[in-house]
Parts: structure tokens; C-alpha cells; sequence
């Protein structure tokens, strides 16, 4: 443990904060003893901010778009965590207008809403979402707050139903390219700790690059074969240039412009992360070993 996230009574704001990953950002931190200005949207019900309030943050609803409310808002902050999730609108520009807020009110270190393999390796048009990520980098990156993105990989949860590599029903393990190219992943609430953990410390790095496990394909079967007490086989369904052709195919049939993760976007993550390209290294769990990593096995339990 570095020591420096004990620093008492920091007061750290939450954008995003009725999201999943938000939501245990802001638990993390109230666990850690700092003060938590949730900022949510005008119209966001009180069904999401009431159990916010209950848990001891102030939830604080504002306009992004109004420089001079939410500037006010971030007064007295110490670090402003973004876990907005959007395309263009919202990952460059309404991030845009929190990074702009925050320099008014003198805020000195950014989170921004990373959270992903390392983009800073991947060439552009490589992925839409990334290539947005890389976008607001390079505007936070011309500003003098202190910025610290947090690299996770892909989060270990989406395994359970939503990335489609574990099929239980099928007994099998698919997969494209190399079996034993290793991949990052990390639960969201591993990533929330992580996050509220480099929030509350001032000498947090640039970069910090974590995973509960680095697993291949063989390793997810292994995983699979645990969990699910059965044995899982493995299917390999062709190379990665026949996975680009199937996203080529699905983005054109099924494009899903106004979706953060339409089916062709999720596969070029994955078309991604079995390249090796965007892998996470050196890895940074140890920054603060209070953490208790999570396994695959155990998410799928």
C-alpha cells in the first residue's frame, strides 16, 4: 500500500455516478473514509440517486453543458472520476466539458472513463470506442490537471452472458486466432477499488494497468471446466482475418450507430484482445495490494 489514498477527508467527484461502475467507484470511496460528490444528469430518477444519498455521497444533479454550475459543483474537489459511458457525444464532448469545469474550479487530478485494454497501442480506426478514448487523451493531455487513466482489460463479468466465448449450453470454449495468447481481464468491482484507490492518491502515475487474471482461451477452459464442473472443448471457428470479415459483415448488416456496444463492436474488442496488440504490461496490481483479485473461475461460479 503506498499510504497516500489514506490521506483523510478528500473530497473526490463521481461522474456517472448511477452506472454500475460508478455506483462501486463511490461506494469504494466512501468505504475510504472521502468525502463523494455524485454528479448525476437533471433528470436522472430518484430511484437511482436516493440509494446513492443513503450510502452518504452528495448527490449534486447538473448541466454539463453549463460551465458556470457545474465549475461551482467541482469546488473543493481533489479528483474528478468520470465513468460516463457514450460514443462521441459524451466520451469527447461532455467529458470535455467536465475536464473544462474542473480546470475553472482548480481541481488537480482527472479520471477519465478509460477502463479498457491499452488503446495507447492500438492504431487508429482500430476501434471506434478506443479511437474516442485516444481522442479526449490527447485534449486532457494538452491541459496541466493531473490525469490517470485506468487500463483493465475487459471486464471479467461480461464472460458470464455477454461476450460470447463461454457457451455452457454447449459445452465449448470458442475462439478465433491463438489459443494461448494471453488476455487481460479484471471484474468491475476490482476496477472500481483499483479506481477509488488511485482517486484518492495524489502520485498516482499516468497509466495504471491492472488484471485480476491474464487467461488464454485454454485457460478460460480450464476456468470453464471448474466452474461449470463439466468438460468444456475448444472451437476454434477460423483466424482473425475471418473474425475482422464477420465484424465487416455485422457493422454493415446490423450498424448500430447510435449504440455504445452494438454485437460488431464487442467483437472487435475481442478481434483485439486475441491480436496481443493493446496487451497490458507492466501490470500495476501491486500500486495498492489491498485489493483482493478476482479470477475468472470464480466469476463464473
Amino acid at each position: 500500500m503506498t499510504g497516500q489514498q489514506h490521506l483523510t477527508h478528500q473530497t473526490i467527484a463521481v461522474a456517472g455516478a448511477t452506472g454500475q461502475l460508478g455506483t462501486l467507484i463511490i461506494k469504494e470511496l466512501l468505504t475510504r473514509h472521502a468525502h463523494v460528490k455524485a454528479l448525476v444528469r437533471r433528470d436522472t430518477p430518484l430511484a437511482k440517486t436516493e440509494p446513492l444519498k443513503k450510502a452518504g455521497a452528495t448527490v449534486i444533479p447538473v448541466d454539463y453543458q453549463n460551465t458556470v454550475t457545474l465549475t461551482e459543483a467541482l469546488r473543493d474537489v481533489q479528483c474528478v472520476v468520470s465513468a460516463l459511458s457514450g460514443l462521441r457525444e459524451v466520451i469527447v464532448g461532455t467529458q470535455s466539458d467536465l475536464l473544462k469545469a474542473a480546470l475553472n474550479a482548480g481541481v488537480p487530478r482527472f479520471i477519465p472513463s478509460d477502463y479498457c485494454i491499452d488503446f495507447t497501442k492500438l492504431p487508429n480506426g482500430s476501434n471506434r470506442n478506443l479511437d474516442l478514448r485516444r481522442e479526449f487523451a490527447g485534449i486532457v493531455g494538452n491541459t496541466p490537471i493531473h490525469t490517470t487513466s485506468i487500463l483493465n482489460g475487459m471486464f471479467t463479468d461480461l464472460l458470464k452472458d455477454q461476450a460470447p466465448l463461454i457457451l455452457p449450453k454447449l459445452n465449448r470454449v470458442i475462439y478465433w486466432g491463438d489459443a494461448d495468447q494471453p488476455m487481460d481481464f479484471t471484474t468491475i468491482a476490482n476496477t472500481a477499488a483499483f479506481t477509488a484507490a488511485a482517486a484518492l492518491d495524489p502520485q498516482a502515475p499516468r497509466f495504471l494497468r491492472i488484471a485480476g487474471e491474464v487467461a488464454t482461451i485454454r485457460d478460460l477452459q480450464r476456468a470453464a471446466n471448474q466452474a461449470y464442473r463439466k468438460e468444456f472443448g475448444l472451437w476454434r471457428i477460423g483466424g482473425l482475418g475471418f473474425l475482422a470479415t464477420m465484424i465487416r459483415i455485422m457493422r454493415t448488416i446490423a450498424p448500430g450507430r447510435d449504440e455504445v456496444f452494438p454485437p460488431w463492436q464487442g467483437m472487435q474488442y475481442l478481434h483485439n484482445m486475441l491480436s496481443g496488440l493493446p496487451k497490458l504490461e507492466p501490470l500495476d496490481n501491486a500500486h495498492y495490494p489491498e485489493i483482493k483479485w478476482t479470477k475468472v473461475r470464480d466469476v463464473l461460479s
